[in-house]
């Protein structure tokens, strides 16, 4: 029997048997602290032993192979790129921090799917050689029971690859695709002409040329119809845009003319500067390289919503980077499905021949995602549904790959 003092709270052992004091004061010690936490969660997990072992193998290959193949993609880059930096004397400060810092996170989530997949497979292959997977199949563990911690670590995978892709790389690619524009490509878009769109209901804008580098368009015209009449028309020689003005839209028009349409009057303004506000931007109809990538999804919605209302035909990239990003998240469950009931089987060749296949694959995949987004680009494809026909496709080979998997 122990008798105990209470001290601050807590119950002390006074005396008694030795053996039973020792026995009382590990049981403190594991339900108190950090350990006692630990024991807590073990004993209160949803998630059994195995599924915590299964999703630490997943997990943990599957970051180290993003670290070991963007290390080398990073080194390859450097060593092509060096020239381009050296000749315009790009800042190392920018190289690394505006350039390199923003290049990992984006080629990381636009290369997951091959991630997931060599990583799944690499992990399962080496749990079936080791016999574990038959381990745990001889328990009674089917092999529907050991999907599980597989679609747990798919579904947190697909998870953070969504959230990178549509609200925090966006952020970071401004400085990256700046960065390329600038210091990497030898030619940048810096004009465009010809432009026409609808800058509100029944307001039409034209450019004849419009000039990036001094934010000035020529040929100005702008249209208001009403019922299908003209009502006003206004056109100038130049229009400028007032970048450090505090209000958005803002335009300074020089040598313009309106003449407003009034039955069979019409009156004549002229005029040498005109301050204005034009529901138009710059990069409304100058659209760089890589724009789409610099755009978070609500914003990308937005875009693509507003460029249709004015008109605009150019906009298919911006569809398919707004769709791809969901397509990208979702083929996480696919891949992982594939290259477990691949490779949950025991060979006498080792992992050489389900790599090799799970590889070919996953590069299968990537390719067949490129050049169905091409075709929405160019040949006028439904975005949506170019983006997820490889998933729809996969979709079938991944069941098919799981009933053939071992039971």
């Amino acid at each position: 029997m122990i008798v105990f003092d209470v001290v601050n709270g807590k119950l002390v052992p006074k005396s008694g048997d030795p053996e039973e004091i020792r026995e009382f004061l590990e049981k403190q010690k594991e339900t108190s602290g950090w350990r006692g936490v630990r024991n807590w969660w073990r004993d209160h997990s949803l998630l059994s032993r195995l599924d915590r072992y299964i999703i630490g193998k997943f997990l943990g290959t599957y970051f180290f192979s993003i670290a070991l193949i963007i290390s080398v993609a990073v080194v390859f880059d450097f060593n092509e790129n060096i020239d381009k930096f050296l000749s315009k004397n790009a800042p190392m400060k920018a190289i690394f921090l505006d350039y390199y810092v923003n290049f990992v996170p984006y080629f990381s989530n636009l290369f997951s799917q091959l991630f997931v997949f060599v990583s799944v497979i690499f992990f399962t292959t080496k749990l079936a050689d080791n016999s574990e997977i038959i381990a745990m199949m001889s328990t009674g563990v089917s092999f529907r029971r050991l999907m599980r911690p597989y679609m747990i670590s798919a579904a947190f995978i697909g998870l953070l690859t969504f959230v990178l892709s549509c609200y925090i790389i966006p952020e970071g690619n401004v400085k990256r695709v700046d960065f390329e524009n600038r210091y990497k490509r030898r030619e940048v878009i810096t004009f465009t002409s010809n432009v026409q769109l609808e800058v509100d209901t029944g307001v039409i804008a034209y450019i004849g040329r419009y000039e990036d580098t001094q934010k000035t368009g020529y040929e100005f015209t702008l249209d208001k119809f009403e019922n299908k009449k003209l009502v006003k028309h206004l056109q100038a020689m130049t229009i400028q845009y007032d970048s450090v003005a505090p209000e958005p839209y803002h335009w300074i028009l020089t040598n313009y003319q309106t003449r407003d349409l009034q039955g069979m009057r019409e009156v004549l303004t002229n005029g040498y500067r005109l301050d204005t506000v034009i529901q138009m931007e710059p990069q409304d109809f100058l659209i760089n390289k890589g724009q789409q990538e610099t755009l978070t999804s609500p914003k990308l919605r937005d875009y693509i919503t507003r460029q249709k209302q004015r008109g605009f035909a150019n906009i298919k990239e911006f569809e398919v980077e707004y769709w791809k990003r969901g397509a990208s998240a979702f083929a996480a469950f696919i891949l992982t499905i594939i290259g477990a009931s691949l490779s949950a089987r025991k060979r006498k060749n080792g992992m050489g021949v389900t790599l090799g296949i799970g590889l070919a694959l996953s590069f299968a995949y990537i390719l067949f995602q490129t050049v169905s987004s091409t075709f929405a680009i160019q040949a006028n494809f439904p975005p949506i549904l170019a983006v997820w026909i490889p998933n729809i496709i996969y979709s079938f080979i991944a069941l098919y790959c799981y009933i053939k998997a071992p039971r």
